[in-house]
This record gives structure tokens, C-alpha cells and sequence, in this order.
């Protein structure tokens, strides 16, 4: 469930920063930027955030 729920969150983000970065400012863009960033740092340290996060709010793995 948390892995989904991981998924789901980051292809959110990254879609509204691409329609942000479009239709608002550029600089938007650099949270598709971070995301990508955060999910090569996970795949090497297998530690995220947001997995963190969710698992402190009560989210089953």
C-alpha cells in the first residue's frame, strides 16, 4: 500500500510541475527536478522520505 501511495504522490508531483512550469513560471520545473533526484537517491540508498513520512502516519506497508 505505501509503495502504491509512493507512486501515486510522485507522478503527481511531477505532473503538476509540468503543467506549472508551462502555464505559470519555468522555475517550476525544478520540482520534476527533485523528484527525479529523490527517486535515483532512493534507488541507491533504499531510505525515502516519504515512505518516512507516510509510515509515521499510520500507512501499512
Amino acid at each position: 500500500m505505501k509503495e502504491r501511495m509512493i507512486k501515486g504522490i510522485a507522478g503527481t508531483f511531477v505532473l503538476t510541475g509540468l503543467v506549472l512550469g508551462y502555464f505559470v513560471n519555468e522555475y517550476f520545473y525544478l520540482i520534476i527536478a527533485f523528484v527525479g533526484l529523490n527517486l535515483v537517491q532512493t534507488s541507491f540508498t533504499k531510505w525515502c522520505l516519504l515512505g518516512n513520512i507516510l509510515g509515521s502516519c499510520g500507512v501499512k506497508d
